[in-house]
């Protein structure tokens, strides 16, 4: 509303009338869903055994999901706005227009797909499943269509959930009963978003605006798929970091291609608290074109970041940190008076890097013991912190760990001097600014850590 006041709604509707073609990987209970192949998804038995169907099972999925993130929306049901009636008016549309439509459909088919092609698809009074069958006649005064299924001829309604739509069809006619001025889909539907486009056109209204995002792969580039499971989900994402987090990856460069896999999320997380911190110090102008404000619908939090997601997982794992009040301890060496209630984003942050730690992190630790260069060389690193001041400030600790990287033989290449103390200290070839970390983690600490490795 502050950026333009035209009234908007958001529907998100489930395609939970589609049949259902093939059994996904990753579910249990399969036998269950082979003996119900190609009927609609709300007339599958739950796989799961916690609803009536594996339609309502996703569609609770879906708006458990949704609710994190504190929009509002309209559920919108395929099998109830068919059956219920919503779209009957639209459906009879649809039949006086049927040749039209056809001659849309059929030039982008195939011989043999051109040959039993209907935009309706009956649903089946007998065994309840959605049929492709070719349609012999059209009643369009009476509101019927007469298809063949086997040697029989049976004639049903269009409307109350008798029949539902062809893919493209069903997507032009959505558009047509909800009025719909914007649609976002993915860029393996736009061939579909044109033909539903000139098909709600011919249904008598304009096609809404359109915008086609990338999709999203997995960590070797792969489009992940739904039936395979493979990438991270949702939940395991909203597991490790916050819906914030989730919500600026999505928000950022929706045309380019992203990998969604349990890396990048302490990225995600970083990214996400530096726009937060920015977010205060901006004008008017820049706050909304912020991201967050638009994550946060204009309210975001007012809490400065302490410390980066990545410095906290590093910190777990170099305190043997179990529990966040462990962590809370080593914190308050660096900010004396932080108090927890004050910093709810850094709380929350804790428990996340915990369970991120263990899950990700650690199962792939790989620690290598120094060579002898590298061991002199973080003899001397020790030699030095134990100079150091106690409350010494990141950037000296960081201008300390520059210099004797360079007095022992990295000044060429300092990236092989800090690969080296991440993969000899944390088991990674990556890791935290160390001025930062050390600062954190504590002098004495640091000196006892890396006295272990280097053994």
């Amino acid at each position: 509303k502050q950026i333009i006041d035209i009234p908007t709604e958001i529907i998100t509707f489930s395609d939970d009338m589609d049949g259902l073609r093939k059994v996904p990987d990753n579910i249990p209970n399969k036998e269950v869903l082979e003996k119900n192949l190609h009927k609609p998804l709300t007339s599958v038995p739950d796989p799961f055994n916690k609803f009536k169907s594996f339609g309502e099972h996703n569609n609770e999925m879906l708006k458990r999901f949704l609710d994190q993130f504190n929009f509002n929306y309209i559920f919108r049901s395929s099998t109830e706005t068919y059956t219920n009636g919503v779209f009957n008016e639209s459906l009879l549309l649809v039949l006086e227009k049927y040749e039209e439509i056809m001659n849309i459909m059929l030039p982008t088919l195939g011989k043999e797909r051109k040959s039993t092609y209907s935009p309706f698809l009956p649903i089946c009074p007998t065994t309840g499943k959605v049929l492709e069958v070719p349609i012999v006649e059209i009643k369009k005064k009476e509101g019927k269509i007469i298809y063949k299924n086997g040697d029989k001829k049976i004639e049903t309604d269009v409307t109350n959930g008798k029949c539902k739509l062809q893919w493209k069809v069903d997507w032009a006619m959505r558009w047509y009963a909800f009025d719909v001025d914007y649609e976002m889909y993915g860029k393996d539907l736009i061939e579909s978003a044109i033909l539903s486009s000139k098909i709600c056109k011919v249904l008598g209204k304009k096609n809404p605006n359109g915008f086609a995002y990338e999709l999203f792969l997995d960590e070797k580039g792969e489009k992940i798929s739904k039936s395979k499971g493979n990438g991270i989900t949702i939940e395991q994402w909203l597991k490790y970091a916050s819906p914030e987090s989730l919500s600026l990856y999505m928000y950022q460069n929706p045309k380019r291609a992203k990998k969604l896999y349990e890396d990048v999320v302490p990225k995600a997380v970083d990214e996400y608290l530096s726009c937060v911190d920015k977010f205060t110090e901006q004008d008017e102008k820049h706050r909304l074109l912020n991201p967050v404000w638009h994550i946060h619908n204009g309210k975001p939090p007012q809490e400065k970041s302490i410390m980066p997601f990545s410095v906290l997982l590093n910190l777990v794992g170099t305190s043997n940190a179990t529990d966040k009040d462990i962590l809370w301890k080593f914190i308050k060496k660096y900010k004396k008076d932080i108090k927890a209630k004050e910093h709810p984003i850094l709380d929350s942050l804790i428990v996340y890097a915990l369970k991120y730690f263990k899950d990700i992190v650690q199962p792939n630790k790989k620690y290598r013991k120094p060579n002898e260069k590298e061991k002199k060389a973080l003899q001397d690193l020790i030699s030095r912190l134990k100079n150091c001041e106690k409350q010494l400030d990141p950037e000296a600790i960081q201008t300390i760990v520059y210099s004797v990287g360079k007095e022992n033989g990295y000044s060429e290449n300092l990236r092989e001097w800090f690969k080296a103390i991440y993969e000899i200290i944390f088991g990674d070839q990556d890791g935290p600014r160390m001025g930062f970390f050390i600062s954190f983690f504590g002098i004495k600490e640091t000196i006892e850590l890396i006295n272990k490795c280097i053994k």
